[in-house]
């Protein structure tokens, strides 16, 4: 079937493990280029604490590391309601904008399907990133609704996208 070889690539490509403290310390200092800077850890405090106490982020969050081994990205999985799981993403810094996106959002996908065998999957991001947005079209999300987000100091437009697992 097409596409098939694709998903099978990316899994190869991508090594999913637990997020380790070491990990979430590094992550926690990627800094992204204008206007991509949004994402960075430390713009939200409450999302840093997250990511920086093990209490906090318990079982959530994955190192997604490349065949060498380096630290290229991060899932998040978290359950909304039964049959639905929320995910978030994040590419290191210097592995964005490559053409890399696709793959890894399949990947992430795919890991989450064996893992979890959800019905859906949902994300939110911020209306301003087309480069997501699109890469989360291609991958079959649609948009089911816009809203307003109180974080990294202000009020941020974002969608929600949704897509069946």
């Amino acid at each position: 079937m097409p596409g098939e070889r694709g998903s099978e690539d990316a899994q190869a490509a991508f090594h999913f493990r637990p997020l380790t403290q070491a990990n979430a310390e590094a992550i926690a200092l990627w800094h992204y280029p204008e206007p991509f800077s949004f994402y960075d850890w430390a713009e939200d405090p409450d999302d840093l604490a997250e990511l920086l106490d093990p209490a906090l982020r318990g079982d959530a969050y994955l190192a997604v590391e490349d065949g060498a081994d380096d630290l290229i990205g991060y899932f998040s999985f978290k359950w909304r309601d039964l049959g639905t799981l929320e995910i978030g993403l994040g590419l290191h810094p210097e592995r964005t904008g490559q053409g890399l996106g696709g793959a890894f959002l399949q990947a992430g996908l795919d890991y989450a399907r064996s893992r979890f065998e959800p019905v859906q999957f949902v994300l939110s991001v911020a209306t301003f990133n087309r480069r997501a947005i699109a890469v989360y079209e291609r991958a079959g999300f649609t948009v089911v609704r816009v809203f307003m987000h109180s974080t990294n100091g202000g009020d941020w437009e974002f969608v929600e996208m949704r897509r069946p697992a």
